[in-house]
């Protein structure tokens, strides 16, 4: 007898539905698995006796062919487990149910019948919903991860037998439901630094509220203990809040990284900081099976590289193209994936191998050789890829201990959002959404000059030997500091600010 169970499994970040067949028929004991099953899929026939047999059913001694349809796309994981053992017990005639059709069945089982969570049950579901089933079938530990998802039934089951007798109608499951409305309610405070708490550094304050505001990418240069890394992990805090879509899309990457645990939606902008060991493919996603890396999981969010001339050259150079296209598409033989990857890159160095080349209150006792080997460590074209320069000067005592606290993360949100807003507005029928992803056409329209403006900055051109790109971000960074002063057109007073932040382009 044939049977027919709706699963699905992952390409990228998105969820693909597998048609799980089992054929039974007369013959010598054989269990034989098609449809481009990885290792861990093949493992499953152990898995699968053991489950049916320890909670009480009958593994058929027959011939067992199973097909994973489409048979050209690459499965991966044990997610097909639960599918593939109820397909037995339906195939066997153990088990009947109405319209096995309207159901998606996902779960690993252990050998005791108990079911596991999977990971990427987020896309699955979603895949799920695109396809028009409507049942879901899941583990209870990613019940909360499937309920997010609208428009669906999803039926939460903790074991195989559990799973069995809901289907036989034996036992009432009802569909597991969360609020919504409340998915995105948090407080402030999950932010452990606000920008009130750090005194001085007004000149990397703003600079930090331009890239907010634009989604520009920044450098801070510094001596050691001058604020860069705290100000780095403030950042997060004026940042607009996730809509649902967003948080939804963020969610995709984490839960098929592993990296959801208990959690519903990821409900905050993400903040990745790597340590400055880590390797390209760490970075940008790939390996044996493909995985996105802190490029993706920093997605919508930030990616914060502290101490960025440590980082391997290799590890560096491998940023430009996602910072460009804001996505990663990793190639393998017999396929693309691509991962999204748009994120704001806050980095961070000291200016020397020392760190005080640029501090008065200590002598720098690196030889020009090794400042220029050190900064050397970091390519033109990289730094030519981030919008705004910023040089932390260190805090002095006065700063700590009579300077009033400046502004809190708040009120600077405040203008963030209102300035975002501007935006949204301005290119709510394009295919963008801030500033920072304005193309050379786009910037003819939205970033016209005066002739003031013009002259200006064709003396800066000239004087700063700006390449295109460069040029291009500072009337970039202009429309953003334009967008927060409220202001329709670029003025030189905007444009005098930008150009401020982009004067830094090598340290020495």
């Amino acid at each position: 007898m044939l049977s027919q169970i709706k699963s699905s499994g992952l390409l990228g970040v998105n969820g693909v539905i597998v048609t799980v067949e089992i054929d039974i028929s007369r013959g010598l004991p054989a269990y034989s698995l098609v449809g481009l099953p990885d290792a861990g899929i093949k493992e499953s026939k152990d898995r699968v006796f053991s489950a049916i047999k320890n909670n009480g059913f009958k593994y058929p001694m027959e011939r067992i062919t199973i097909n994973l349809a489409p048979a050209d796309l690459k499965k991966e994981g044990p997610a097909f487990d639960l599918a593939i053992a109820l397909g037995i017990l339906t195939a066997s005639e153990q088990l009947s149910w109405d319209h096995p059709e309207s159901f998606l069945v996902i779960g690993e089982l252990s050998l005791s019948g108990e079911i596991r969570s999977v990971n990427g049950v987020l896309p699955m579901v979603l895949a799920a919903k695109e396809a028009g089933i409507a049942n879901i079938l899941v583990p209870f530990d990613n019940r909360h991860e499937a309920a997010v998802v609208q428009n669906v039934n999803v039926y939460p089951v903790k074991d195989f037998h559990e799973a069995v007798s809901f289907l036989k109608q034996e036992l009432v499951i009802d569909p597991f439901m969360i609020n919504r409305k409340t998915l995105l309610n948090v407080e402030n405070s999950c932010h452990s630094i606000d920008f009130s708490d750090i005194r001085g550094q007004d000149l990397a304050k703003r600079g930090l509220e331009i890239a907010a505001a634009g989604a520009h990418n920044c450098l801070m240069s510094g001596p050691p203990g001058s604020g860069k890394t705290m100000l780095a992990k403030g950042f997060p805090s004026i940042l607009p809040d996730l809509t649902l879509d967003e948080a939804l899309e963020i969610t995709k990457i984490h839960s098929i990284s592993g990296l959801l645990k208990n959690n519903a939606i990821i409900s905050q902008r993400p903040f990745r900081s790597p340590h400055h060991t880590i390797s390209k493919v760490s970075l940008v996603g790939g390996g044996r099976i493909p995985k996105p890396g802190e490029v993706s999981l920093a997605h919508l969010g930030v990616l914060f590289l502290d101490e960025l001339p440590e980082f391997q050259k290799s590890a560096l150079e491998v940023l430009r193209q996602p910072i460009e296209d804001q996505e990663v598409t990793i190639s393998r033989v017999n396929a693309s994936l691509t991962f999204p990857a748009s994120f704001t890159l806050i980095t961070s160095m000291n200016p020397c191998p020392c760190g005080y080349l640029t501090d008065p209150a200590h002598e720098c006792i690196c030889t020009p050789q090794q400042i220029k080997n050190y900064q050397g460590k970091i390519s033109g074209p990289l730094l030519d890829r981030l919008d705004i320069f910023v040089e932390i000067p260190s805090t002095t005592y006065d700063e700590l201990q009579t300077k009033p606290k400046g502004e809190s993360s708040s009120v600077i949100k405040k203008r963030v959002d209102a300035a975002r807003e501007r935006q949204n507005q301005r290119y709510q029928n394009l295919d963008i959404f801030y500033n920072a992803q304005l193309t050379p056409k786009l910037m003819e329209i939205y970033c016209k000059l005066g002739p003031a403006e013009e002259n200006l900055m064709k003396n800066v051109y000239t004087k700063m030997k700006l390449s295109a790109r460069g040029y291009h971000r500072i009337l970039k960074l202009a429309r953003t500091i334009a967008d927060l002063d409220g202001s329709k057109t670029i003025q030189v007073n905007h444009l005098s600010e930008a150009i401020q932040y982009r004067g830094m382009t090598r340290l020495s």
